[in-house]
C-alpha cells in the first residue's frame, strides 16, 4: 500500500514557488547578445566537434550544422546557407572554415590577403581536413597533399616538399604543422622561437597542435613532446607524461586530454583559470590563445579562459550595457559581470563587486554606478566629487583610439557631469545645466531629457542629431546612436531624429530612424551605431536599421525579454525564463488516504500572470506527491 507524506503538498508548493530567481521582486534573467558579439549560446549540444579561435568558437552539431559564438566583427559567426552537411570546423582569427561531407570547403568572415581567405582554390573538392590560421587557410586533400591560401608573409603557404603523404595538420597564428604517413612531423612558417624545429626522434607522432609560439606533438605511446617558446612553462609537460589522447596549444599554456577523460593544463594560466569541474568525460579539446573549449561525451561543450559566451552563471541580470568589444550586466544582487573582449572588469568585475545598480561601457572604459551614488571607473577618472550620481552613459566613436570616448553622468540634483573626448563640444553641457532626468551619450554628441519634456542635444551635428523635436511632457526615456537619437513616449511610441539631416551621406542611412509599424506598446529603447531597438510590453524585441553583422536578427524565441541594450554593432537582451510567481491548486488530494485520491488541478503562472502549466491529470502528479 502506497501512502502520501503529510508534507508533500507543502514541499511541492514551495519548490514551485522558488523555481526561479524572479519568484519575488524585480524581474531578472539571462543576458543574450547578437550582432558583432554572439553570446549565450546553448552549449548542451549535441555537438560532435569544436574549434576555438582567439575571439570566437565553432561547434559542429550532430545534424551537420554549425553553431558559433564570440566576437563576430566581420561575420565570422554568420554561417553561410545552407548550414548543413558539415563534417569539420576550424576557427581562425577573423574567419571561419567548414568542411562539407562532399569534400568541399566553405570559408566566411574576414577576406584579407592577395589570395582572399574566402576564395578556396579550385578544384574545391576531395578535402578531408581543414585548419584556419590568423590570416591563412590550410586544406588536406584525400591524396595526402596540402592546399594553402591567404597571407604568405611568414612563409606559411610554402608547403614543404614533397607535398604528399600528409595525414593530419594544424595551424595557428603564423606557423603550421603536419604529420606524414610515417609518423614524422613537418613544420613551416614563422620560426623565431623554434616552433617549427621538431625534436628528435621525429617519429611516432599521431597528432599535433600549433600554439601561438610553441608546438605540441602526441606520440603513439601516449606521451607529449613540446617545442618552441617556453617563457610561461608551456613546454613543461607534467608527470606522468603518458596516457594522453589529444593535445591543444594555447598562448602561454598547453592542454592535454587523458585517456580517462580528464584535461591536464600546464604553463601560465593566470586570467584563464582551471578546467571547470567536474574534470571528467571529455573527448576533445581545442584552444584559441586563452579561449579554451572541451567537448564532453554527452555532446555538451565546456568553455573557460574567456567570457565569450557570457558570464557564469548567466542569470539574475536586470540591466546591461554594450561597448564596441566588451559588454557588462548588473545583477539583482548588485554584482557586475562582463563578457566579450577581456577589457576592464570582464574577467572579475569591479572590486568589491557589490551594491551596483547600473553599468556603462565604451571602447576600453567601464563604469558602474553604486547604490550610494558613487561611480566605479576603469581606464578613466571620475571628476570629483564622486557622489550623488543617479545615471551614467558612455559614447564611443568609430575611431580605433580609445581616447575618443566621452561620458555623461547625471546627478540627483538634475545636473550633468561630462568628461572625455570633446573635439565637437560633446562634453560642454548647455546652460542651464539643471532639471535633467536622464542622459544618453552618442558617438560624438550628447542628449539630455529635462523634467518638463524638453530635449537638449549638443556636440557633432552632421546628421542633424542635435536638431531636437519640440518639447513633449510625455517623453520618458532617450537613446543615442552614432548620428541618430530615439525618444520614448509614455504612450509606448518612439520618436526619432538625426539620420540624414542636413548633409547625410548615402551609406549612413540604414533605416535606423524608421520605426516599424505598429509604433506602439514599447517600454524601452536602445540605439547602436546604426541600428535601433525597442522592447515591447509583451516581452518581444523589435530591431531595425543596419544589419551587416546580424544585429537586428533577434534570436528565437523572441519572448520574455525584460531589458535591452545596444553597443556599436551588437544588440543585447535580458530574457526572463518563465518563473513561477504563484500556484493555484483547485483541489488537493487527500494526503493521508491513498485509496481515495481526489483529482488535482494545478495551475502554474509565469511572471506575467499567464498560466503556462495546467496539470489536471492525477496520474502525472501522483508520483510527485507520493512517498516510498
Amino acid at each position: 500500500m502506497r501512502s502520501y507524506a503529510p508534507s508533500c503538498c507543502l514541499v511541492l508548493l514551495l519548490s514551485l514557488l522558488l523555481s526561479g530567481p524572479e519568484a519575488i521582486g524585480q524581474l531578472t534573467g539571462s543576458a543574450h547578445a547578437w550582432g558583432s558579439v554572439v553570446m549565450a549560446v546553448d552549449l548542451k549540444g549535441p555537438f560532435v566537434a569544436v574549434s576555438s579561435g582567439p575571439g570566437h568558437t565553432l561547434a559542429l552539431m550532430e545534424d551537420g550544422s554549425i553553431v558559433c559564438w564570440g566576437l563576430s566583427f566581420v561575420t565570422e559567426c554568420q554561417v553561410p546557407a545552407p548550414n548543413s552537411a558539415f563534417i569539420g570546423v576550424s576557427a581562425g582569427s577573423g574567419h571561419s572554415m567548414g568542411l562539407k561531407s562532399d569534400g568541399s570547403i566553405v570559408v566566411w568572415g574576414y577576406n584579407c590577403c592577395p589570395v582572399g581567405l574566402l576564395d578556396v582554390p579550385e578544384p574545391n573538392t576531395d578535402f578531408v581536413a581543414i585548419a584556419a590560421g590568423s590570416d591563412h587557410c590550410l586544406g588536406l586533400k584525400g591524396d595526402g597533399s596540402i592546399v594553402a591560401w591567404g597571407s604568405n608573409f611568414y612563409g606559411q603557404l610554402n608547403i614543404p616538399q614533397p607535398n604528399s603523404d600528409f595525414v593530419a595538420l594544424s595551424t595557428t597564428t603564423y606557423h603550421n604543422l603536419a604529420i606524414r604517413g610515417d609518423g614524422s612531423v613537418v613544420g613551416w612558417g614563422i620560426n623565431r622561437l623554434g616552433e617549427t624545429n621538431v625534436p628528435s626522434p621525429n617519429a611516432g607522432f599521431i597528432a599535433v597542435s600549433a600554439g601561438t609560439s610553441h608546438s605540441l606533438g602526441l606520440k603513439s605511446d601516449g606521451s607529449v613532446v613540446a617545442w618552441g617558446a617556453n617563457w610561461d612553462g608551456q613546454l613543461n609537460v607534467p608527470s606522468p607524461n603518458r596516457d594522453f589522447v589529444a593535445v591543444a596549444g594555447g598562448t602561454g599554456d598547453s592542454l592535454g586530454l587523458k585517456a580517462d577523460g580528464s584535461i591536464v593544463v600546464w604553463g601560465e594560466t593566470l586570467g584563464i583559470g582551471p578546467v571547470p569541474q567536474p574534470n571528467t568525460g571529455f573527448t576533445a579539446i581545442a584552444s584559441g590563445g586563452s579561449n579554451h573549449v572541451g567537448l564532453k561525451s554527452d555532446g555538451s561543450v565546456v568553455q573557460w579562459g574567456s567570457q565569450l559566451n557570457g558570464p557564469a552563471p548567466n542569470a539574475g541580470f536586470v540591466a546591461a550595457t554594450g561597448g564596441s568589444c566588451h559588454s557588462m550586466g548588473v545583477r539583482a544582487d548588485g554584482s557586475v559581470a562582463g563578457w566579450g573582449c577581456p577589457e576592464c572588469w570582464v574577467r572579475e568585475g569591479p572590486q568589491p563587486n557589490a551594491n551596483f545598480v547600473a553599468v556603462a561601457a565604451g571602447k576600453l572604459h567601464s563604469l558602474a554606478l553604486r547604490a550610494d551614488g558613487s561611480i566605479a571607473a576603469c581606464a578613466t577618472e571620475v571628476p570629483p566629487p564622486n557622489s550623488g550620481f543617479v545615471a551614467i552613459s558612455e559614447g564611443e566613436h568609430l575611431s580605433l583610439r580609445p581616447s575618443e570616448s566621452h561620458i555623461l553622468a547625471l546627478k540627483a540634483d538634475g545636473s550633468i557631469v561630462a568628461w572625455g573626448y570633446d573635439f565637437y563640444g560633446q562634453v560642454d553641457v548647455p546652460s542651464p545645466n539643471s532639471d535633467f532626468v536622464t542622459v544618453a551619450a552618442g558617438s560624438l554628441h550628447s542628449v539630455g531629457l529635462k523634467s518638463d519634456g524638453t530635449l537638449v542635444a549638443w556636440g557633432y551635428n552632421y546628421d542633424g542629431q542635435t536638431e531636437v523635436p519640440p518639447p513633449d511632457p510625455t517623453y520618458v526615456d532617450i537613446a543615442a546612436g552614432y548620428g541618430h537619437n530615439l525618444a520614448l513616449r509614455s504612450d509606448g511610441s518612439i520618436v526619432t531624429w538625426g539620420c540624414g539631416y542636413p548633409f547625410v551621406l548615402p551609406n549612413i542611412d540604414y533605416g535606423q530612424c524608421d520605426v516599424p509599424d505598429p509604433n506602439s506598446d514599447f517600454t524601452a529603447i536602445a540605439a547602436g551605431w546604426y541600428h535601433s531597438m525597442g522592447l515591447k510590453s509583451d516581452g518581444t524585441i523589435v530591431a531595425w536599421g543596419r544589419n551587416n553583422l546580424g544585429q537586428i536578427n533577434v534570436p528565437e524565441p523572441n519572448a520574455n525579454f525584460v531589458a535591452i541594450a545596444a553597443g556599436a554593432d551588437q544588440s543585447i537582451g535580458i530574457r526572463s525564463n518563465p518563473a513561477t510567481r504563484f500556484v493555484d491548486f483547485a483541489r488537493f488530494p487527500n494526503c493521508f488516504d491513498s485509496e481515495s485520491p481526489a483529482p488535482l488541478a494545478c495551475h502554474l503562472f509565469d511572471v506575467n500572470g499567464d498560466s503556462y502549466v495546467d496539470l489536471t491529470d492525477y496520474a502525472l502528479l501522483h508520483p510527485l506527491l507520493s512517498g516510498p
